[in-house]
């Protein structure tokens, strides 16, 4: 073994120990009993093109999201649906607000409260970049959760 490669074996193994020894000191009450963190959460759906169902990956983001939410009181909740510039504007927009309703249909169904929402919709507005190009990743819903302590 040459000596850089000891140098680096030991290395690891000190920062392994100490890692190891912080975690002996924490006591078990203050792992299980950590307050949760209720802060503002963004979170982002994905749509396939021209669709506004919502995909499996996109209700197991939406099931998770509202899985961390439930420690907290939901302040409120906003989505805005999304759309590339394929197409025609109308469409586009329609195509957002369908977007953005399937979300917040899906958000309530997993028990979000549904008073406070905010749903709205942009269509193609900003799918553009300065050099022209359509931006396709902006074929989805953008979710805030607002959050805070219960």
């Amino acid at each position: 073994m040459n000596v850089l490669a000891t140098i680096a074996r030991r290395a690891m193994l000190g920062l392994l120990a100490v890692a190891l020894g912080a975690c002996a000191t924490m006591e078990r009450r203050q792992i299980v009993r950590a307050p949760a963190r209720c802060a503002d959460q963004t979170v982002e759906v994905y749509f396939d093109p021209q669709s506004a169902e919502l995909t499996k990956e996109g209700r197991d983001v939406i099931a998770a999201a509202a899985q961390g939410a439930r420690a907290c009181r939901v302040a409120g909740v906003e989505v805005i649906g999304l759309a590339d510039a394929a197409g025609a504007p109308g469409a586009n927009l329609e195509l957002s607000q369908k977007r953005a309703a399937s979300v917040a249909a899906a958000l309530k169904a997993q028990g979000l409260p549904a008073a406070d929402y905010k749903v709205a919709a942009a269509g193609q507005a900003g799918a553009v970049t300065p050099s022209g190009q359509t931006q396709p990743m902006r074929r989805r819903a953008d979710i805030v959760l607002h959050l805070a302590g219960k």
